[in-house]
């Protein structure tokens, strides 16, 4: 509509005629006055509020006959040429209107640019999908990430592994920790600690899984930490689906200081515990604390053994030892292939007792408990007890393990994929 005015002020503009014209030019038209024609047939004229209206009109420009005296019945056009000759000057347009019409194109377009929003708009929930997290709330205390699941942490049942949801805790657990400015050479001192050469080792983990997720689910990860006695830290997890809204997987760890160089348990000083102790919150531990004793499990109470496990370089952590998530990669090593493919893991409990390092032989052994061997796969709920130990003996981690039956809805959850052909 701008447009059409800024053209329209190119064609000359008619002068208004005297009251009588008009009426008897309306008579003459067929009772219709315009206010003025230009040569294209647009008819243009003044709305109640003063701005300028264009109207397309599809019908040629009325033609005036010459009457039988022979007098021409003049428009104003031919009125003013017959005063005047035509030169160029007669010939240029109207430059008020051009003006107005300038100074209309400008309004309109910056009330255009104004409009416009140019900041990107998302949902509160896409906020920091995939970056390192932050803090719930100002003092710190909660920490949150997300995780997309990637289509390699899915395994054999199109849901992600154990061991995927293990790195995604000690991923928000280690961000929280570096970003509460609490990291210091390495990945287990506090600045305080580092000075005093201590570490923080982990003694227990206690996870339940209610659900896994699959490919494309973003999960959210809350996590905190807490006083455990005198001298230990307990750190929680909570993984939530963050599109729903559901519970997946909770966890609970309790953490004891060591020396770094005797291996040796260590106190808890006033220093480190006024570095970390604002962090701290006072609420109880995710999952009630398993009280049960491991029994003892050797190779006569085994009813299934894996020998010769070794790490390899890229099981190892930045101190050289290995990864605490590689320990339950090889619990599941000695598990039964019954098991693994008509049941999923639960919960689980684990002990750790010792370190493993790079040039460690370590044998796994699994004892089913309550159940016939010889019907794994028809049973329903499963209770397994494992043990990871040196060549020699010592034990590395102590654990149980409880399986469920795998629901008829967790196979096929994943139609999208290409299934194999041939």
């Amino acid at each position: 509509m701008v447009a059409t005015a800024a053209c329209a002020a190119f064609s000359p503009i008619d002068n208004p005629r005297p009251k009588s014209d008009a009426k008897t030019s309306g008579k003459q038209l067929g009772g219709t006055a315009p206010a003025s024609i230009d040569a294209r047939g647009l008819k243009s004229k003044s709305s109640p509020s003063g701005n300028m209206q264009v109207k397309a009109n599809t019908q040629a420009p009325p033609k005036v006959h010459r009457s039988k005296t022979g007098v021409m019945d003049k428009t104003d056009d031919e009125v003013i040429s017959s005063s005047s000759p035509r030169t160029f000057i007669n010939q240029l347009p109207d430059w008020s209107m051009l003006l107005a019409a300038i100074t209309t194109i400008f309004l309109a377009a910056e009330k255009q640019w104004m409009m416009l929003d140019w900041k990107p708009k998302r949902s509160d929930s896409f906020i920091d999908s995939f970056g390192l997290g932050g803090f719930v709330q100002q003092d710190g205390s909660l920490f949150r990430q997300n995780f997309s699941i990637r289509s390699y942490e899915i395994g054999a049942d199109r849901t992600a592994s154990i061991e995927t949801m293990m790195n995604h805790l000690q991923e928000t657990a280690l961000n929280h920790a570096k970003s509460a400015g609490l990291l210091s050479g390495g990945f287990g001192s506090t600045p305080e600690m580092c000075k005093k050469n201590l570490i923080w080792v982990v003694s227990k983990m206690q996870v339940v899984v209610d659900r896994y997720p699959t490919w494309g689910d973003v999960v959210q990860v809350d996590t905190w930490i807490a006083a455990s006695g005198k001298n230990g830290m307990r750190r929680d997890w909570v993984i939530h689906d963050s599109n729903t809204g559901d519970m997946l997987m909770r966890a609970s760890s309790l953490w004891v200081m060591m020396n770094k160089e005797t291996r040796k348990l260590a106190k808890m000083d006033d220093e480190v515990r006024a570095e970390i102790g604002s962090y701290f919150v006072d609420v109880p531990p995710v999952i009630d604390e398993d009280g049960k004793r491991l029994p003892k499990l050797d190779d006569e109470r085994a009813d299934y053994v894996r020998t010769g496990l070794t790490p390899k370089w890229t099981d190892l952590d930045v101190n050289q030892h290995v990864n605490n998530v590689k320990y339950i990669a090889w619990i599941l090593e000695s598990a039964p292939l019954p098991i693994l493919e008509s049941h999923e893991l639960a919960s689980m409990t684990l002990e750790y007792r010792r370190e493993c390092r790079k040039d460690s032989t370590v044998q796994s052994l699994t004892s089913i408990l309550g159940n016939d061997i010889g019907n794994l796969a028809g049973s329903g709920s499963i209770e397994c007890q494992h043990l990871l130990r040196l060549e020699g003996g010592t034990e590395i981690v102590k654990g149980r393990t409880e399986w469920r039956p795998k629901s008829a809805s967790g196979f096929g959850s994943m139609a999208e994929l290409p299934t194999e052909s041939g």
